[in-house]
């Protein structure tokens, strides 16, 4: 499939008139997403998604988080899982994003449960795209969602990161793209899965959520999670027979799904104004369709 290459800026084609306006013409629109792809993984795998949901008339920014994808240059022990909620929650300020759909893909359920905590009243819905439901307080390595064996502790792989896994460990059963994604994949930084997750707020913190579980093969825990959203009454379960990485193998589906969580209610809150932190560094966006090609951020080859 052709999809357009990532960009470090937004250009809304056929929306240029609503971004001069400002913030006001955004809050008019269609709910923006946030995609936060997981572990060994970047922007790049976003790429069959993205203009679909462009179609449908939806912004959608996908940044590589930092010491992943094209940024494993940056990879050291000082990047935590801190480090990933914060660069989303200043991506939420940076472009003075609300009503946001925040996606979060396998790992990045730890990230977008932080930035939940820390900014609700930003937030429309929050979509765990077979993503990790983590507990207050415990890692991800301490949750055995992860195996790390002993070299993956060493001082050497917190300063290199974590290998990737093999590509079809995600269930990929069409050989091309099996083999994009195993041309992409890159370490991951072993310290955002060994730092536990702290929250001052019941997970979702009352933003309401949809989990969507990829069945073909399941990965995840699935009936742990189950038991999350029954408990949430804002919440909602799909179940999807596809793949692990479900933004490769079923774009169209996950894009039904997600555009019904754009539609769904958002939660009744106050947007209080809040001092924004610094803003984190250029993020990879997508625009919707018309939108020109600043050619950055590319992955190898295409899907």
């Amino acid at each position: 499939m052709n999809a357009p290459p990532l960009h470090r800026r937004a250009v809304l084609g056929t929306a240029l008139a609503a971004l001069a306006g400002g913030g006001a013409a955004k809050a008019d629109a269609s709910p923006p997403f946030v995609l936060v792809h997981g572990a060994w993984h970047g922007a790049w795998c976003w790429q069959r998604l993205t203009p679909l949901l462009a179609a449908r008339g939806h912004w959608s920014y996908a940044p590589t988080l930092s010491g992943c994808g094209e940024r494993t240059a940056e990879i050291g022990p000082h990047i935590t899982l801190d480090t990933h909620i914060d660069e989303i929650v200043q991506l939420l300020y940076a472009h003075d994003l609300r009503d946001v759909v925040l996606v979060g893909h396998s790992y990045a359920g730890a990230v977008i449960s932080g930035v939940a905590d820390r900014v609700p009243q930003l937030l429309r819905r929050l979509v765990y795209l077979d993503a990790v439901i983590p507990e207050n307080g415990v890692s991800l390595s301490g949750a055995n969602l992860y195996e790390l064996d002993e070299r993956a502790a060493s001082t050497a792989q917190r300063k290199a990161g974590i290998l990737p896994v093999p590509g079809s460990t995600f269930g990929i059963a069409d050989r091309a793209l099996l083999a994009w994604v195993q041309r992409n994949l890159r370490p991951h930084p072993l310290n955002t899965f060994d730092q536990p997750l702290f929250l001052t707020n019941p997970v979702g913190n009352g933003v309401p959520g949809d989990y969507i579980a990829c069945t073909r093969p399941a990965m995840m825990p699935h009936g742990t999670y189950r038991g999350v959203v029954r408990a949430n009454p804002d919440w909602r379960w799909f179940d999807l027979p596809t793949s692990h990485d479900a933004m490769v193998t079923a774009p169209q589906e996950l894009a039904t799904l997600l555009t019904k969580a754009a539609a769904a209610p958002a939660a009744r809150r106050e947007v209080a104004p809040l001092d924004p932190p610094a803003p984190a560094r250029g993020p990879s966006e997508i625009a919707p369709r018309g939108a020109a090609d600043k050619g950055k951020g590319r992955p190898s080859g295409r899907p």
